[in-house]
């Protein structure tokens, strides 16, 4: 399984699914390995559609897809795994019926004991922010910085950032201890959007493939 660290795209809420997946393919060939299918506005048969489709392009590029919200869904689609905000089920119900071979993973917002709580009962990551203002989520609250500290110090799982993530912003919170940068808009709005993930990839050290 890929390692749960580097850039971590997450979907906008389009409708028009040949958008979507040109702009998930040219962030997919600037390194990205790990894509979060999140669509809050689709139909259930329109996101459904959307998903199976980034399950064919992620498995063409070795990548990961994540499913937000909908356990269901990503069984149907055999997706890698799921992410659940702190409304959205039951985490140790989530890790049964996902089985030890899924990924799991929780938003934990501006809450350390979340996280502590989520890594008992079996999440495989664990999300905090908004840390800078978010378009997506404008009335998010925010995380800080040492927090971030405070969880890397304490939390053995992985630890994803969220929230505003620009690939300028992106650099202190990867020295504060994240493994993941969750990116949205700074992504799928870009001008070139393989441009923007080549650069945020490069702040993880890694090869673009």
């Amino acid at each position: 399984m890929i390692r749960l660290k580097g850039l971590y795209a997450v979907t906008p809420d389009w409708n028009d699914s040949k958008r979507l997946l040109a702009s998930t393919e040219a962030i997919l060939a600037g390194g990205c390995r790990i894509v979060q299918y999140r669509n809050k506005a689709a139909s259930d048969c329109h996101r459904q559609e959307q998903a199976g489709a980034l399950r064919a392009l992620t498995r063409r590029y070795h990548a990961l897809l994540i499913v937000n919200d909908f356990v269901d869904l990503a069984l149907q689609i055999e997706a890698d795994g799921v992410h659940l905000g702190g409304d959205d089920g039951d985490l140790a119900a989530a890790r049964a019926r996902l089985g030890a071979g899924k990924i799991l993973g929780a938003s934990c917002y501006d809450d350390l004991g979340l996280a502590r709580r989520a890594q008992t009962a079996g999440a495989d990551y664990v999300a905090f922010g908004s840390f800078f203002p978010s378009q997506v989520k404008p009335d998010a609250r925010r995380a800080s910085l040492d927090l971030l500290r405070a969880a890397r110090a304490e939390i053995e799982l992985p630890i994803c950032a969220i929230g505003g993530i620009t690939a300028s912003n992106g650099r202190a919170l990867v020295e504060a201890g994240a493994d993941l940068l969750a990116v949205i808009s700074a992504l799928y709005e870009a001008d070139d959007p393989k441009a923007a993930a080549e650069e945020f990839a490069s702040l993880f050290g890694r090869e673009k493939t």
